[in-house]
């Protein structure tokens, strides 16, 4: 065996340990913090009120509230974790885990199956330890199973091409229906954009009649895809104007979009979604740029290859941030579904030109900083960002169950989830909530904002807890 082999092996030993204990430190920390507010708390209630309620079609907002924002599938997984596991943190996170897993694996096969299996190891290790990848791998949110959609639909796609596959052909289609339940036609959207730029060039368009098994691909698609959408408009009329004309069109097109019914609208500079990239892809990001910039100075090929592979993940990478370079209301977690093609990218780049293995220990940043980061929401950061803290004196109240709760002005959605749905969120004029309840009650309010010398008379209100943010007063019948 060569020294070369040798060294080769001893970094593939590494990509693996990596990627293991990587994934291994992501599912020790999901029970170890709350779900914090907003995007967390927001589906992780939607998925405990489906759990709840027995509806399965369409997530609800709040009991009564029908949620058009978004397909199911994000709150069919945590739902999922909570009638297996019980409504907590950790069976709220790990079904998104699992789904982040299996992103993991389809990029494996890519590089396995048209590459080899060192580079396949070395593709893993940089993609699960990107910062985006393993903080939205295990967070309550909708882009871990829009990636899988993507990354299935985008592995298929090459190995249909290039080894003349149906079954891979067909599994194409079921990653566009999976990714129409996930987060809709944007799926659609990023897959396409890839694949119409790798087309473009040579005139491969000319094998698409015959690569795919469009009649019984697009059969399998609405098959799976289109009866939940029936479902959705049947049971909660105007879904379709709002989720396909108003999420998919005004959402990107209309800087600080009103028309959202679950929240603010973003208004991001213009071209920001870059700068989201290069952070979602530390510390990996100026590893792929120093690799293009030393291989154009080499005189080395940067995206053709001899099947136009390299290519096609620059296509595949890329296409997040053509389509939200001129979007405002945009966050981070747009660029996650590029991802695993810059895992290939950098693993595929190092096979045509090896980086120093001294490189590759910048995978090591990221699962320490993500302990350090647990370990501070779960001690110091929860008062701020959970009301998971709060309610958990509420709940050893005796009084309880025969008062209510009430947010004053403003109730997080951490509220709803950490007290089972309980929490409820009255705006009147602070004087008039406070003055005689009717009844006993539990009072949440931002610190600063009772009247002074209130808690006083304990014999009529009394503060019972406090967070770094709210206090809770019980208050008895006036």
């Amino acid at each position: 065996m060569t020294q070369y082999s040798q060294a080769k092996l001893s970094l593939t030993h590494y990509a693996i340990l990596l990627t293991v204990g990587t994934v291994l430190v992501r599912l020790a920390t999901l029970g170890f913090y709350p779900l914090m507010d907003t995007t967390e708390a927001r589906y992780g209630e939607m998925a405990r009120i489906m759990s709840e309620t027995g509806n399965w079609i369409t997530p609800m907002f709040d009991y009564n509230v029908p949620f058009w924002g978004k397909p199911p599938l994000f709150s069919w997984l945590s739902a999922g974790g909570f009638e297996l596991m019980g409504v907590n943190e950790f069976a709220a996170r790990v079904p998104h885990l699992a789904v982040g897993i299996a992103i993991l694996i389809i990029t494996w096969l890519l590089a396995a199956k048209v590459r080899t299996k060192n580079e396949a190891w070395l593709a893993v290790a940089i993609l699960s330890t990107t910062t985006a990848f393993i903080v939205i791998s295990g967070a309550v949110m909708t882009d871990t199973a829009l990636t899988f959609a993507v990354t299935m639909s985008m592995v298929s796609f090459w190995l249909a091409w290039e080894k003349a596959s149906r079954l891979w052909g067909y599994l194409f289609f079921v990653g566009l229906a999976i990714g129409m339940l996930a987060k809709g036609p944007l799926t659609l959207v990023l897959v396409g954009i890839s694949l119409v730029m790798w087309l473009a060039q040579e005139q491969r368009w000319r094998r698409i009649p015959s690569c795919l098994p469009w009649k019984g691909g697009v059969v399998v698609f609405l098959v799976i895809s289109l009866p939940w959408y029936i479902l959705a408009e049947w049971k909660t009329p105007g879904f379709i104007n709002y989720f396909i004309v108003g999420e998919h069109i005004k959402r990107f097109v209309v800087s600080g979009w009103e028309g959202d019914l679950y929240g603010s609208a973003h208004d991001e500079i213009r071209g920001t979604i870059w700068v989201f990239w290069f952070l979602a892809a530390l510390p990996w990001a100026p590893v792929l740029l120093y690799q293009i910039i030393r291989l154009f100075r080499e005189g080395g090929e940067v995206v053709q290859s001899s099947e136009g592979y390299m290519g096609y993940l620059w296509c595949w990478m890329l296409s997040p941030m053509l389509l939200f370079t001129m979007a405002g209301n945009i966050l981070p977690s747009y660029v996650m579904p590029g991802l695993p093609a810059l895992g290939l990218l950098v693993a595929g780049y190092h096979s045509q030109r090896p980086l120093s293995d001294k490189v590759f220990k910048f995978g090591l940043i990221t699962p320490g900083l993500l302990v350090v980061a647990t370990i501070l929401l779960a001690n110091n950061l929860a008062g701020k960002e959970s009301e998971k803290v709060l309610l958990s004196q509420w709940v050893k109240q005796v009084e309880k169950e025969n008062s209510e709760l009430i947010y004053i002005d403003k109730r997080p959605f951490s509220a709803q989830f950490y007290s089972v749905g309980k929490a409820k969120l009255n705006q009147a004029p602070l004087p008039t909530l406070l003055a005689e309840p009717a009844e006993d009650v539990f009072f949440v309010v931002e610190k600063g904002r009772l009247p002074p010398g209130f808690l006083w008379d304990k014999s009529r209100c009394e503060l019972r807890a406090e967070s770094n943010k709210r206090q809770l007063v019980h208050c008895n019948a006036g």
